[in-house]
């Protein structure tokens, strides 16, 4: 990590500094969208920043800081864990999630002072259970909720059918009494997560409305009081495409509402409610800076060559989450469609098709905007061996610090 203080205009001066493919993250963007995902939400909401959106901890700790209401962290892998610790989270403002989580990694972060967990099954929860009575310690569990049904038909669905995530709701009356009994444990709250991306604001209110009424009924028909409420995310943002942030102008009257109807004390804090994000709040802080290596034709067909391949970006394209990028070109307007692909050899590298580009040459950079959420740590960053791109941060036009990831194998 370098500290500097330089002023850079431009991301072909930032390429030539340090290198391409280049990760660059603004950190007045992320505190910004922080900000604005607060002004929508009832007053008191905490807010979970999901370090699977980008687990760089110098955007962590901007988001852990910002403001007078800071984030707190959702992880859910020992390496997030780490990169939590290293931005500087209270081990007690963690939440530790995930449906897999084996007794080594629950015992470490234990050992690191986390203390919540959200269970998505009675074996997760004695697997915790066990960790934490072996160290003496009580973890206080959020049971995740798989609910019947949801509010909104658009974007990525996470419940209403068989899933990996959570208890299914009806089946909690029966199997609260040994839920409860489990040593090492307290049960202390919900967990629901059933949207991400929503589609539009409709969307959004319409599965957080369906969300607070199924952990209602939840309470009801369980007698579990949950002191925290964890009603999960779906906030939007654009990816890998000019764009910006949704404004949520109806969201805050919409949830305090339907809070006032189904949990009235949730205005002194019982139960305590809190939203997670991660696209929102870093989506729109990062850029991806590439350079053309090669332009050709093919029968007809022009490709874009990048020093940018599915290594760097678009792991997560067999999500919908990728195709079609956009590009930024500083001089440019578009004035043909190209394929973009990039530099491996598979026919599989491919970031975007007849993608609108300006005339590009061998060695024109060219950024790929609004990728600061499922980028480097969400792509095949091993894949051929290539090395990682370098990741700057930056403050507004100054340059923070630069990084690498490296690989190493490790003999025993």
């Amino acid at each position: 990590m370098n500290d500097a203080t330089d002023i850079v205009k431009s991301d072909a001066e930032l390429a030539a500094r340090y290198g391409s493919p280049l990760y660059v993250y603004d950190l007045e963007r992320a505190v910004a969208a922080h900000d604005d995902l607060r002004a929508c939400l009832p007053e008191g909401t905490v807010v979970y920043f999901s370090f699977k959106a980008n687990p760089h901890p110098e955007i962590a700790e901007a988001l852990r800081v910002s403001g007078g209401s800071a984030c707190k962290a959702e992880i859910s892998s020992t390496g997030e864990l780490s990169a939590a610790l290293l931005a500087g989270f209270d081990p007690l403002d963690i939440l530790y999630t995930g449906p897999g989580k084996t007794t080594e990694e629950v015992e470490a972060a234990l050992e690191a002072g986390v203390r919540r967990f959200s269970v998505e099954s009675l074996n997760d929860l004695r697997r915790i259970g066990q960790a934490a009575w072996e160290q003496d310690a009580v973890a206080d569990c959020l049971l995740r909720v798989n609910s019947t049904a949801s509010g909104a038909t658009t974007s990525i669905r996470m419940t209403g059918a068989p899933s990996q995530f959570g208890f299914d709701s009806e089946t909690l009356p029966e199997l609260m009494p040994e839920l409860r009994s489990v040593p090492g444990t307290r049960l202390s709250g919900m967990h629901l997560f059933s949207l991400s991306n929503a589609k539009d604001e409709e969307s959004l209110i319409a599965e957080f409305k369906h969300t607070i009424t199924a952990a209602a009924e939840v309470r009801d028909s369980t007698g579990l009081e949950p002191e925290l409420l964890d009603i999960g995310g779906g906030f939007a943002s654009p990816y890998l495409s000019p764009g910006e942030r949704p404004v949520y102008g109806g969201l805050r009257a919409a949830l305090e509402e339907v809070l006032d109807s189904h949990f009235p004390g949730w205005r002194n804090g019982s139960p305590q409610v809190a939203c997670e994000s991660g696209r929102y709040l870093v989506g729109d802080c990062g850029r991806l800076v590439c350079t053309v290596t090669n332009v050709k034709e093919s029968r007809g067909g022009r490709f874009v060559i990048l020093d940018a391949g599915i290594n760097t970006l678009g792991g997560m394209s067999g999500l919908g989450r990728l195709l079609p990028v956009s590009i930024q070109f500083e001089s440019s307007e578009p004035v043909e469609k190209a394929n973009l692909v990039g530099p491996l050899c598979t026919p599989g590298d491919i970031l975007g098709r007849n993608v609108a580009v300006p005339e590009l040459r061998p060695g024109d950079v060219v950024t790929i905007p609004n990728a600061g959420a499922y980028g480097m740590t969400a792509s095949l960053l091993m894949f051929l061996g290539r090395p990682a791109p370098t990741e700057v941060v930056m403050r507004g036009d100054k340059v923070v610090s630069s990084s690498h990831v490296l690989f190493v194998r490790m003999y025993e």
